[in-house]
């Protein structure tokens, strides 16, 4: 339940809402500066792996009790799907695809969800709206793929575009599923467990690629090393902070609109300071895609099944909200 007693000052409430539109709708950018260095399975292993076990650390010396076998087993599936699979394909694909247009194909998670609730779990029914909002969605992902109607923008590679759509696949299959796991009681706990053992696994994925054998750190730059820093630190231990406080004074709605924000933000970072072309393609397919979004998420859903999960999109981080 979101608590409204005790409403802190509204420049609080103005930055927390800062942090989460414009810190995490930068991290794609900073990930783009990464993996033009940091091998890409790498650092984003790095990044939860330290973040999750910073997290863990400091919520056991404030005395949160740390997950049992079973919690730990739980958080490690989602740890899978939601890390494992979504980052090492977000990572992999900004070596290939503009930090904007990636942020852009993530925002389509709410419509991967819903196609997953109809098709397999039946626990949504297609209505016109809903039809209309899945078609708007699927349409603007083939504008940004296509290319005989590039409207003036170089063709996207596919393979990068092929891997963000199946980095929406992990993230949705692990939030349908995030309800049927036994996962600490503790939000903040459960997320520092995931990300925990997702940043592991995605250790171990880079050693398998290679990764550590064509790693020297004495030739990665500054500005590389930052934008891990940065990842850590704002991206995932800030954010998810400013998020989870959100939650206990501002309605889940209100706070999630951070999901049509981000794409913006990312589209306009990579545009001024990454260099990333923002044409007429990049436009309409983006309008397309949040107008999907939000025609999806603005209906009323069936409680038989949570449609957000414990770690957010882009910190990696996200409470589940009791509405």
């Amino acid at each position: 339940m979101t608590t409204t007693s005790a409403r802190p000052v509204a420049w609080k409430l103005l930055l927390a809402f800062a942090i989460i539109y414009l810190v995490w709708g930068s991290t794609y950018l900073a990930i783009r500066f990464g993996v033009r260095e940091i091998p890409p399975f790498l650092m984003a292993g790095l990044r939860f792996t330290i973040a999750g076990l910073a997290m863990w650390a400091w919520l056991r010396v404030s005395g949160t009790p740390s997950p049992t076998l079973r919690e730990w087993r739980d958080a490690t599936v989602l740890g899978t799907l939601m890390f494992l699979i979504d980052y090492a394909c977000l990572f992999w694909a900004e070596q290939r695809v503009p930090s904007g247009i990636a942020a852009v194909i993530l925002a389509m998670i709410p419509v991967c969800i819903t196609l997953l609730e109809i098709t397999f779990l039946r626990t949504q029914r297609l209505t016109l709206r809903l039809a209309l909002g899945l078609a708007i969605g699927i349409i603007g992902v083939v504008v940004l793929m296509n290319p005989w109607a590039s409207l003036g923008e170089a063709a996207l590679d596919r393979r990068g575009v092929i891997a963000l759509l199946v980095s929406c696949c992990g993230w949705s299959v692990g939030t349908i599923v995030t309800g049927r796991l036994t996962l600490p009681a503790s939000k903040p706990m459960s997320a520092a467990a995931q990300m925990l053992s997702g940043g592991v696994q995605l250790l171990v994925l880079a050693a398998i690629a290679g990764e550590f054998a064509h790693f020297r750190m004495q030739n990665i730059s500054s500005i590389a090393w930052l934008s891990l820093v940065y990842l850590i630190i704002a991206g995932s231990i800030v954010g998810f902070t400013a998020y989870v406080w959100l939650l206990h004074y501002e309605s889940p709605t209100r706070v999630g609109t951070y999901a049509y924000v981000n794409p913006v933000v990312a589209v306009i970072l990579g545009a001024v300071l990454g260099g990333e072309t923002v044409g007429r393609r990049t436009i309409l397919g983006a309008a397309l895609i949040l107008i999907s979004v939000a025609a999806i998420t603005t209906i009323k859903r069936r409680q038989s099944i949570p449609t957000t999960s414990n770690v957010s999109r882009e910190a990696g981080l996200k409470a589940v909200a009791d509405d």
